[in-house]
């Protein structure tokens, strides 16, 4: 097994972006993709990493990119300054999330009838967005995602089958949005699944993740299972 990578330039709208693409060379022929979307800091190591892991197991795992090729934020204030024109207009955010499944699709490593997307933090978000606008996957799934709803997919159903790992105590997601969340997927006629972990805050799955005051906390176990839960599900939709 030898995992190859490589970096991908594509444009929308006159912004370049720059993707990330992992996959394992010795398995021939064209494999079910999975598109990775970053937290709010943008595309980095810690997605490309479980793009290697995907690899691993036989997949070909794509990092999208937001922001914009280069942009990336180092700080919660450059985050949060590179998140919220997103959350301020879902629609754009749907359209690049669209824009990289699309990308994913085109790729000779990559079976374009056998997608699906995960996401971190922000990147739970973008994905849950991906599934309410029917984006061309099979299934999404969350990790510690937000669940605010974007407005704009009320009446929507939604085909992609959607697996959502949280926290149980994440400040950025309590349990009445959970419950929400839960109603707004049923009404879309969603195959859905919702996992909450007992006494794990946001950002579970990121070791960097030290500020248990404020929400952020990685947890081992969360990490864990959250990874072999995924791994079933992809197993189930391809």
């Amino acid at each position: 097994m030898t995992i190859q990578t490589k970096t991908i330039d594509y444009s929308q709208d006159g912004e370049t972006f720059e993707g990330f693409l992992a996959w394992d060379d010795s398995k021939s022929g064209p494999r079910p993709g999975i598109v990775i979307s970053h937290a709010w800091g943008g595309a980095g190591g810690f997605e490309q990493d479980r793009a290697r892991d995907l690899a691993q197991l036989g997949y070909a795992g794509f990092c999208l990119d937001l922001y914009g090729k280069g942009i990336r934020g180092s700080s919660p204030e450059e985050n949060s300054k590179l998140m919220q024109p997103f959350l301020a207009d879902r629609a754009l955010l749907q359209k690049r999330m669209q824009l990289a499944v699309d990308v994913a699709g085109k790729q000779d490593q990559i079976d374009d009838r056998k997608l699906a997307a995960m996401g971190y933090c922000f990147g739970g978000l973008c994905v849950l967005d991906l599934a309410r606008t029917g984006g061309d996957v099979l299934g999404v799934v969350s990790f510690h995602g937000l669940f605010v709803p974007p407005g704009n997919t009320a009446g929507n159903k939604i085909a992609a089958k959607v697996l959502a790992l949280h926290g149980w105590d994440d400040p950025m997601a309590p349990p009445d949005a959970v419950v929400g969340l839960a109603a707004e997927l049923t009404e879309a006629g969603a195959d859905w699944q919702i996992h909450g972990f007992g006494h794990t805050k946001h950002a579970f799955t990121n070791p960097e993740a030290k500020d248990p005051a404020h929400g952020l906390q990685y947890n081992d176990s969360a990490k864990n299972r959250s990874w072999k839960m995924l791994v079933d599900f992809l197993a189930e939709i391809f």
